[in-house]
């Protein structure tokens, strides 16, 4: 396939620059064999009792950084942890860097690097008596470029881009799906009979990075890391065999459990990284239906949609979201994709 068969115009006034408020008033819309029009409140109505949502419970790091070799300012953006502590981090203005160079980030926070790679990433290990907190005194949130803040990252901002499920620090990008929840829509899911379980995935720095080949046989994906308990894949398993149907909360929840599913569809605990890349004409083994958002033209998000609902019925789908006014990105609306 080419990446040309994914792209579509979308005015500029349809990116959303903002969440809905409260995040629960979003517009979803549903794909199935119609298009219908509903709010994301309305999510336990479209789903049947014994359904399972599966939520992506990765929390948002302040991960951009700003340090110095000497006098040279070098720009850091995480992108994932090693099972050694060190990361993988993507740098700006660091022709000269290389291993052994030491970057200072503030008088208390520094990073050794371990290893210069192609494309401007590299290997660091840095050194703080806690990292996170350190994250926290010297990092700033790495909103998506379609998200122009002038003035620098908002207090709002810092609450706007975390989801209600957000537990376990390590993510570069939000999964946007989650950020429509609320706890009051979580309570109308349990009443309706919908269940919601956790699984993790570290959305990396690679999200943002645009698809640079034609021809998308040689593409390959940033590997993230994620994780699916013993509990989860049970628990994912079990409402398979009772006739529920398993619901992802955004395309990195579907990833991951697709990674960790055989080809028989049972879901096995899995802590690793995946580079899974999903196009049109992959067989899905666990997920029935997905919620997620509307994505970039040309993106890898939008070619999984694709696979999932089929692609025709995507650009229909896309076509009336523009004509009828939905918000498109990581602060925009909804849809409820049934799979083709």
């Amino acid at each position: 396939m080419k990446l040309s068969d994914f792209g579509y115009e979308l005015p500029p006034e349809r990116i959303a620059t903002e969440p809905a408020r409260p995040r629960d008033c979003a517009r979803l819309l549903h794909v199935a064999g119609e298009l219908r029009d509903w709010r994301v409140r309305d999510l336990p109505g479209l789903l049947r009792r014994g359904d399972l949502l599966v939520v992506n419970d990765t929390r948002v790091i302040p991960a951009q950084l700003s340090a110095y070799r000497g006098a040279a300012r070098i720009g850091i953006t995480l992108d994932r942890r090693r099972d050694d502590g060190s990361w993988r981090v993507l740098l700006r203005n660091a022709r000269r860097v290389k291993a052994g160079d030491v970057l200072v980030i503030d008088p208390q926070f520094s990073a050794e690097v371990l290893e210069v790679l192609e494309g401007g990433a590299a290997f660091l290990r840095f050194s703080a008596d806690d990292f996170y907190a350190a994250l926290a005194r010297s990092g700033a949130l790495a909103l998506p470029p379609y998200i122009a803040r002038p003035e620098g990252i908002t207090v709002q901002d810092r609450a706007d881009y975390q989801t209600m499920f957000a537990a376990h620090e390590g993510a570069v990008a939000a999964p946007t799906a989650g950020l429509h929840f609320t706890p009051e829509l979580a309570a109308s899911l349990e009443e309706a009979g919908v269940e919601i379980v956790c699984v993790t995935l570290h959305v990396g720095a690679g999200t943002f990075l645009p698809v640079r080949v034609e021809n998308l046989a040689e593409h390959r994906m940033h590997a993230e890391r994620g994780y699916v308990s013993a509990a989860a894949a049970a628990r994912i398993n079990a409402m398979r065999a009772a006739g529920g149907r398993i619901v992802p909360v955004g395309t990195t929840a579907l990833r991951v459990i697709e990674s960790a599913a055989g080809d028989d569809g049972l879901v096995q605990a899995f802590d690793g990284e995946t580079d899974i890349f999903i196009l049109p004409g992959y067989r899905f083994k666990v997920a029935d239906l997905l919620f997620t958002n509307f994505h970039l033209p040309h993106s890898t998000l939008l070619m999984l949609v694709s696979a999932f609902a089929g692609v025709e019925r995507i650009c229909g789908a896309y076509a009336h979201a523009i004509a009828a006014g939905y918000r498109f990105y990581s602060y925009g609306d909804a849809c409820l994709l049934e799979k083709a």
